[in-house]
């Protein structure tokens, strides 16, 4: 575990905000995890809510969000503990903190607007950079190696499964091509190699030609879905009764294993429709909040762009 109090410029538009801390149901004395701390807007309002023996374990994997984070928090005082980690531990941080449970966790899934707004982290399409994406920079896969080193089977799996790119199979081949003259170093290469591939009518339909292929290079760097699928079970598990998880998601991919677990938890029975009772032992272990995904209202998405496409899914652990 590290804390951090170095303070450094780390702007982030909290998105969702008072909608997760209703969703959160925050009990004074209670135990709340943010696996996805940020700029610490989320969190900063839940230890707002908290009594002296509420706390708040904060976990991201980004060093700068952790410093920045930390000067947020600062005015909480043992409330609030920063960890350096990935959200895939969050069970283990919780059992090294003392705590058997907790009674609400919140992830914001994506990247934040300090890493899109900082060039040189390499998460932007429109801004010239190295071709980075990690955000664990002590990360060791970067987009350049993901560009310049997979096969043309891996890369079309990338783009097409994560990014969902129509023009998939053009695009890998204009980088294979690339590659056998140089290497490919910069975000600005990239983006005008996706913008070859495509057909001049499609490049300026809906969104940035490069939006897809840049969300599906970035989600292979970090391993978001992989990371996600594998723990969302094990934070429900690591819920008190009553406890609340709430995640917030981007796009499709997230929220479609995001709506399929929480679906799964609350009804897991496995036995063939037409018996009278059920078989299979499987008991569900709570409930969504939310039948459909709680959406950004009008307002904020005016105030803040970047939020269109969030989707807040909220499941509570049954009460025994």
């Amino acid at each position: 575990m590290e804390l951090y109090s170095d303070e450094i410029e780390f702007q982030h538009v909290s998105v969702l905000l008072w909608e997760c801390i209703e969703g959160l149901n925050i009990k004074g004395n209670g135990v709340y995890v943010d696996g996805t701390l940020g700029g610490a807007g989320h969190s900063k309002e839940i230890c707002k809510r908290l009594s002296h023996e509420g706390r708040l374990i904060g976990i991201d994997q980004d060093e700068q969000a952790c410093q920045a984070a930390a000067k947020v928090l600062e005015p909480f005082g043992k409330k609030a503990v920063i960890v350096r980690s990935n959200f895939e531990h969050m069970s283990s941080i919780v059992h090294e903190q003392g705590y058997e449970g907790v009674d609400g966790i919140l992830l914001d899934l994506g990247v934040s607007s300090y890493q899109l707004d900082t060039p040189e982290r390499g998460f932007s399409y429109r801004e010239d950079a190295p071709l980075d994406m990690r955000m664990d920079q002590g990360g060791d896969l970067t987009a350049k190696d993901v560009v310049n080193q997979y096969s043309s089977e891996e890369l079309f799996r990338v783009i097409k499964e994560y990014g969902e790119e129509k023009y998939a199979s053009s695009i890998v081949r204009t980088i294979l091509k690339t590659r056998e003259q140089h290497s490919i170093q910069s975000t600005k290469e990239l983006v005008e190699i996706i913008e070859k591939s495509i057909p001049p009518k499609a490049r300026y339909g809906k969104g940035h030609p490069a939006k897809r292929t840049f969300q599906a290079i970035r989600i292979e760097c970090n391993r978001e879905l992989d990371v996600l699928k594998n723990t969302l079970e094990d934070m429900i598990a690591l819920l008190n009764p009553g406890g609340r998880l709430c995640v917030i998601t981007f796009h499709s991919l997230e929220d479609r294993l995001v709506k399929q677990c929480f679906q799964r938890e609350e009804n897991p029975c496995t036995c063939p429709p037409g018996l009278p009772v059920c078989v299979c032992g499987k008991r569900s272990r709570g409930g969504r909040v939310n039948r459909k995904p709680i959406l950004p209202s009008e307002e904020e998405r005016e105030k803040n762009p970047r939020s269109k496409s969030a989707k807040l899914r909220i499941f509570e652990k049954n009460v025994e």
